[in-house]
């Protein structure tokens, strides 16, 4: 029969993890020679491969990764026999491209355009690179710890960026429940078919660059484990069919911050309890293994194998000896394997003679920032539960209303309208109406053509038009967005100082869900209307408006006059802004300045910070954690011990690492904390606002 590439659980026993079985009698006796004429990628293995014949692949050259000797690492080692498995040359420089490729291959087979993934990074890179060569629209949800250089790749793909403030499986969750409410394809990684079998083309390609011959160990670095289970699972569909000796034995390496599988080896246990992840190799950052850690505990029970433990430290000397020995540059979470290797030596688990392929995989591209609008990440704030007790360890404030409140919150923030309008000005004011009342995400093009491409690239929920721009007018517009399939079920609005003829307003209310003149309505009409048409509700103004374009601005300006005003009858709230690098305190000055709600002074040591609170006690610090002359950290303590600044509130903003423990001491002691690398300024200004004004 052919195999179920979509289900979610199995027909006969109701299982929700699924594993393929082919007929191996049915492989050709001349199987290895039929391969040598084949193209070198993962699909010549299609007799061993889930898909019906005819299938289309979604490729970008995946596959058929380098196998060569470490010979470094052999001089290092005194061990003859090391291999490694370059993954990095892979589409993204990750193995989870072979995943990817398949996966997305399947949904694009069945018809499938749109997708949530939750991901530590790595996976989240290669599925957004297939997505967008197969024009399936992706969502990630990642936790805050990825850093921001894999979010802009994801955003240049064009995949929606969920970022949530708690740990993976929190995201994962968050996910599935997302994917539940919109009625989107949710990915079940190790649990469906595509992942596994998509893994096993490794221990295909190994065996067959070694001559058609079994390696003694395989080792890699784990997260989930998908890796090692389809590689284990090919090994054994080989050894089945008699093309190999032996399974080789597994080497399973975690890092010490996120290793529930080795701890519950170590003890002999069958399930491993999840953790609470504790390490800066975040791409390897899940707690919960599942059932997977059940699999390749018995793997190891049958053929032998391992699973150790390393530190960070101990995966960055071991990147720093691979770049030193083999010329490899390689991520952190590359290294973790290397790592276990010297560990596996030092334990003596690997014996003399003994032939080793270690999984290189890693993905290091940086994708440029300033390409990229500034809201290409969601941000969905969590309570992370310590793994072993109920103490919470708060980065930002969370949402008071748990899940259900944050997930009415994303589903707002999801909500994605495009304004195109060649006035700047205008376009920006339209924007910051919306915002204050709804968390939409709202985007600006200020001529046809790139309104146009943002449309199709975007696919928002709702596109404001205006009808007066250069080059290619709103009406010329509106016809391209009609005929394109891609666009012409999204409603638009018109928001435009143009006088329309009869003919012009019937042709335009044919087309569009309304017609409003700039400057000649009721703002609180206006964002009820917006409302109204996300909820599939649409009300129409009762007559035709005139006005002049400059009018807009004295209409959409009298919706922030309450903050105005209030600023007028009250002294301005001062904002202290501690930070040895200037140029990052002049940014956060000007931000803060920028509304002129607030007064801003600088301080750019810990002797300048206590000298400007002699002067004058702020409303508000702003506090880097990295100083010329002392610590944050200990400024902070100074702060929180004297009686004028005891009860000032402080925002830690600052790029220093930062490991749990710390975090929770600061969410203790200050309002929140935010990553400068990830930080988006726009957030962190509505959260001064919002304290301030409170």
């Amino acid at each position: 029969m052919e195999a179920d590439l979509y289900g979610s659980r199995c027909s006969e026993c109701g299982s929700g993890w699924l594993d393929a079985r082919y007929r191996y009698e049915a492989l050709p006796a001349n199987w290895p020679a039929l391969l040598a004429s084949r193209p070198t990628n993962l699909w010549r293995y299609r007799e061993l491969l889930p898909f019906p014949d005819g299938i289309r692949p979604v490729s970008l050259g995946e596959g058929w990764t380098p196998l060569t000797p470490a010979e470094g690492l052999e001089r290092e080692f005194e061990h003859q026999g090391l291999w490694i498995k370059d993954e990095r040359q892979q589409p993204t420089s990750s193995f989870k491209d072979r995943q990817a490729a398949l996966t997305v291959s399947a949904l694009k087979a069945r018809g499938i355009d749109e997708m949530v993934l939750a991901s530590t990074g790595n996976a989240a890179a290669a599925y957004a690179a297939f997505c967008a060569r197969a024009g399936i629209k992706l969502w990630v949800f990642l936790t805050s710890s990825v850093p921001a250089e894999k979010m802009r790749e994801l955003a240049l793909y064009g995949a929606e960026v969920v970022k949530i403030t708690g740990t993976y499986d929190q995201a994962k969750g968050i996910a599935a429940n997302f994917a539940a409410r919109r009625g989107i394809h949710f990915d079940l990684g190790a649990k469906a078919l595509p992942g596994k079998e998509s893994m096993k083309t490794i221990a295909f390609e190994i065996v067959e660059q070694m001559g058609w011959r079994a390696p003694d160990w395989y080792i890699q670095a784990v997260s989930g484990g998908i890796g090692p289970l389809g590689v284990l699972k090919g090994f054994t569909e080989l050894y089945q069919v008699g093309l190999i000796d032996r399974i080789p034995k597994l080497g399973i390496v975690q890092v010490q911050g996120c290793a529930p599988m080795v701890q519950a080896w170590q003890q002999g246990l069958s399930q491993a309890e999840p953790v609470q992840p504790d390490t800066l190799i975040t791409v390897l950052a899940t707690g919960d293994p599942g059932f997977s850690y059940t699999i390749l505990k018995a793997a190891n029970d049958e053929h032998g194998g391992a699973m150790v433990a390393v530190s960070d430290g101990e995966a960055f000397r071991a990147m720093r000896r691979l770049a030193r020995t083999e010329g490899l540059s390689v991520e952190p979470a590359a290294s973790v394997a290397f790592a276990g290797l010297e560990k596996l030596f030092e334990g003596r688990f690997i014996t003399s003679g003994e032939q080793v392929v270690i999984n290189c995989s890693g993905h290091t591209f940086s994708a440029e920032k300033h390409t990229l609008e500034d809201r290409y990440v969601l941000n969905l704030e969590m309570e992370t539960q310590a793994a072993s007790t109920s103490e919470v360890a708060t980065v930002s404030r969370p949402y008071q209303e748990g899940l259900t409140e944050a997930l009415k919150q994303l589903d707002e923030q999801v909500t994605s309208i495009v304004v195109i309008d060649d006035n700047p000005h205008d376009s920006r004011l339209i924007r910051r109406l919306l915002q204050s009342y709804k968390n939409y995400r709202v985007f600006e093009a200020h001529n046809g053509p790139d309104g146009i491409d943002l449309v199709r690239q975007r696919q928002p929920d709702l596109v404001v038009l205006d009808l007066t721009l250069p080059d290619m007018d709103g009406f010329s517009i509106l016809s391209a967005l009609k005929a394109d399939e891609r666009t012409r079920e999204i409603p638009v609005i018109i928001i435009s100082a143009k006088t329309l003829t009869d003919e012009e307003r019937t042709h335009l209310r044919r087309l569009t869900e309304s017609i409003w003149q700039k400057g000649n309505f009721s703002i609180q009409e206006l964002i009820h209307h917006v409302v109204d048409v996300m909820g599939g509700e649409v009300e129409q103004p009762d007559a035709p408006l005139t006005t002049t374009p400059r009018e807009i601005v004295d209409k959409m300006t009298e919706a922030f006059a309450w903050a105005s005003k209030e600023t007028a009858s009250k002294e301005q709230p001062r904002i202290l802004v501690v930070d040895d690098n200037r140029l990052d305190a002049r940014l956060l000055r000007r931000l803060f300045e920028a509304r002129q709600r607030f007064k801003v002074a600088e301080a750019h040591s810990t002797a300048e910070a206590l000298a400007a609170l002699a002067e004058t006690t702020p409303d508000l610090i702003i506090l880097d954690l990295v100083l010329p002359d002392g610590s944050g950290e200990e400024l902070l303590k100074s702060l929180r011990n004297r009686a004028e600044t005891r009860d000032v509130p402080v925002i830690v903003v600052s790029a220093k690492l930062m490991d749990s423990a710390l975090r929770a001491e600061l969410a203790e002691q200050t309002d929140s904390v935010w990553d400068k690398g990830t930080m988006d300024r726009s957030s962190l200004l509505a959260h001064v606002e919002t304290m301030l004004s409170e």
